[in-house]
């Protein structure tokens, strides 16, 4: 094996007396891609930022990392500054951070581009154009001249790739460069990232918590726990017989998209912060399911051989328990305790009382001009055409790229009032015919939890005040307000002594368990879920969802539960409706729509989903769904998906202006089906071939 072009050895980072990294090893090779996973807080991107020397003045780095056989740690500022951007480059999380805002995104490629080479101002930014365009942004010579908050998240996010790859770098360091993106525009990043890598030759580092990111991009995955690798390997023999309890437990916690098992594996407890670690034992050993004695004794060094049989390097694991889990190869179910979820109510669906039907629903808002003398230019149509049916101890998955309307579809149903077109029917009333006190009383029967428990919890108060709130506002005595928190502490898995703790004495997942509980307080029959687990490591979703069926099942509950990971839907829903610029495209049961999407939309939502399965995820084809949604501040004639619609294209002249002309309705599968799609050629502009997928002009549905 040839010597590597990235060699870190015995890395540390420490800020003051908090050890961040622990003697961390890594190698890199030209051209390979090496994943790097683990839970928040396990030092992945600190040893990302510790490679380029980026860390705050706080962090104090220790050991070697070595580029090319030059060492980095202790190279002077500006002999690294010409290293960083050259041989090494940066992809950040969020690039609307890491963008100047009030240089236009051109001036800032070009100035990477004449930092490390002596080329003139015209150059570089014929350069920035070319790189524009190698990274998919349409018309680059105009997007030179656009301002960062002008691009869009995934636009900025290829930007950011455009730059990192200005001056052909060996090395790409990409932190986190999917999270918070639509699952679409996920796809076109990765893309972006693996297009960069084969016209660079570049070595490519991949930080993220996403397993199936890891699973389709990556050669070898590094699994980083309490500041250490605690496994490596090639990435195939990792999923398919991982050695450590603790990546066995990631594989576990993750939903899939290709099928539909029963509870999730959560890893119980949290992993400790920097700082925490106490004692010479093994840091996972409060939270191991195989824990021994002589696992508290000494930490475990990271040892063992084998190579993968297509070849590609040695699996290590820092276990005492390795040999048997190589040799046993258990399912994560037969080593972590699976909690058992009682049985769903089986009654038939028609047979279930509603909970809430919303038809028509439109909510558009004014677009002004000016700030002294403002003017009304325009309106936004940010729900135009939605329909929704809940019946009880029902899930209904709500699904669809930002924009889509999502959220505003949300605020219209829960302000339980008239809404600006359309009807909403809860609980058998109409919203549009309720006077103030009979809002009040409904009010108390359809609660929200949101994506950010911190920011919904008020820091001041403890959390057993922030429980009892709901129901002091719906006039319970104190007294009985107060009787009734233990309860739903316990109902949520939470310890009723720590109700007198705030919240940020607890963990993400604990806090949202609050946020759950204090939801549960006035006993809804609605629970709308906005995003609920999208802000929480793998681990910790796993539980909350586990929760969430637990709660469903044993209340009766109904759910309309938001989000934009189709793989957590898949496995938590029993509905799905999905959106696309403000109305409703395709709805059905999970089944049916997973397994045969009708709508081209459909279809590339499911497409893009990552898989946590190496040889299942490449063997799937690929479908990218170019450009994004059009601009909701413009009335679309006729079909808003066409301009990006791969069945649209393949159509006959008088069957696209059809789509151009009449927008089309939802139509069901066929009679009696629970599933419709608002296409006028969901089979591809022929008559049904019986079987989706048959057709070339419509891509087979993705089943993984």
């Amino acid at each position: 094996m040839t010597s590597p072009l990235l060699a870190v050895r015995n890395l540390t980072v420490d800020f003051g007396d908090h050890p961040a990294v622990r003697g961390v090893d890594l190698e890199v090779h030209r051209g390979e891609t090496l994943g790097l996973v683990g839970e928040s807080g396990s030092g992945k991107s600190v040893t990302a930022l510790a490679v380029l020397g980026l860390l705050p003045a706080a962090g104090r780095i220790g050991g070697s990392v070595q580029l090319d056989g030059r060492e980095l740690v202790g190279l002077p500022a500006k002999q690294l500054a010409g290293i960083r951007g050259r041989r090494i480059a940066m992809v950040f999380q969020d690039p609307l951070s890491a963008f100047t805002p009030v240089y236009r995104i051109g001036d800032q490629i070009a100035e990477a581009v004449r930092v490390h080479q002596p080329v003139s101002r015209d150059a570089a930014r014929r350069r920035a154009a070319d790189l524009l365009d190698l990274v998919g942004i349409p018309d680059p010579k105009r997007a030179l001249d656009a301002y960062p908050h002008e691009f869009s998240g995934g636009m900025r996010q290829r930007a950011m790739i455009a730059m990192a790859v200005a001056n052909d770098p060996d090395i790409l360091l990409a932190d986190e460069p999917t999270t918070a993106l639509d699952v679409t525009i996920q796809a076109q990043v990765l893309d972006v990232l693996r297009t960069a890598q084969r016209e660079t030759g570049a070595a490519l580092v991949l930080v993220s918590h996403d397993l199936g990111v890891i699973a389709g991009s990556a050669d070898r995955v590094a699994v980083m726990y309490a500041g250490r690798i605690v496994e490596t390997a090639p990435v195939d023999e990792l999923f398919t017989a991982p050695r450590h309890p603790y990546t066995l437990g990631l594989i576990g916690a993750v939903p899939r998209l290709d099928g539909r098992g029963g509870p999730l594996v959560p890893i119980p407890g949290r992993p400790p912060a920097a700082g925490e670690l106490r004692g010479p034992g093994c840091p996972f050993a409060d939270r191991c399911p195989l824990v021994e004695d002589r696992c508290r004794t000494a930490e475990p060094p990271l040892t063992g051989g084998g190579t993968h049989p297509a070849g590609g390097g040695t699996h290590l694991a820092a276990c005492l328990r390795a040999d048997h889990l190589a040799a046993t190869r258990p399912a994560p179910a037969e080593v972590y305790p699976v909690p058992e979820v009682p049985a769903a109510d089986a009654a038939p669906r028609e047979e279930r009382e509603p909970v809430l039907a919303v038809s028509g629903l439109t909510r558009s808002f004014p677009r002004y001009r000016g700030t002294l003398l403002r003017r009304r230019i325009g309106e936004t149509f940010a729900v135009d055409g939605v329909d929704l049916d809940i019946r009880r101890g029902e899930t209904l998955g709500l699904v669809g790229e930002s924009g889509s309307g999502k959220s505003t579809t949300l605020y219209e149903i829960l302000k339980l009032a008239a809404p600006q077109g359309g009807r909403i029917e809860l609980l058998g009333q109409d919203t549009a015919a309720l006077d103030r006190a009979a809002a009040h009383r409904l009010r108390a029967r359809v609660q929200i939890v949101f994506q950010d428990p911190a920011a919904s919890l008020d820091p001041r108060m403890p959390v057993g005040d922030v429980i009892a709130e709901p129901l002091l506002a719906q006039r319970v005595p104190a007294a009985d307000a107060r009787r009734r928190i233990p309860e739903l502490l316990r109902q949520v898995g939470l310890d009723p002594a720590h109700a007198d703790r705030y919240p940020h004495e607890f963990s993400g997942g604990q806090r949202q368990r609050i946020s759950i509980a204090r939801a549960l307080a006035v006993r809804p029959d609605l629970l709308v879920l906005d995003e609920p687990v999208s802000a929480l490591d793998v681990s910790v979703q796993a539980g909350v969802l586990n929760l969430l069926q637990q709660l469903k099942a044993e209340l009766g509950l109904a759910y309309l539960f938001v989000s934009h990971d189709l793989s957590v839907v898949r496995h938590l829903a029993d509905r799905v409706a999905v959106m696309y610029l403000g109305r409703t495209v395709e709805t059905g049961t999970v089944e049916r729509v997973f397994a045969e999407p009708r709508h081209p939309y459909t279809r590339a939502l499911l497409a893009a989903v990552p898989l946590p399965d190496p040889a299942a995820e490449r063997a799937r084809p690929r479908l990218l769904l170019a450009g994004d949604p059009p601009s909701p501040a413009e009335r679309h004639l006729g079909c808003p998906f066409r301009s990006r619609c791969p069945v649209h294209a393949a159509l006959a002249p008088e069957q696209r202006t059809r789509c151009a002309t009449e927008l089309p309705p939802a139509t069901p599968a066929a009679p009696g089906v629970d599933h419709t799609a608002a296409c006028h050629f969901p089979d591809g502009g022929r008559p049904p071939l019986g079987h989706a997928g048959t057709d070339p002009a419509c891509p087979p549905p993705r089943r993984g």
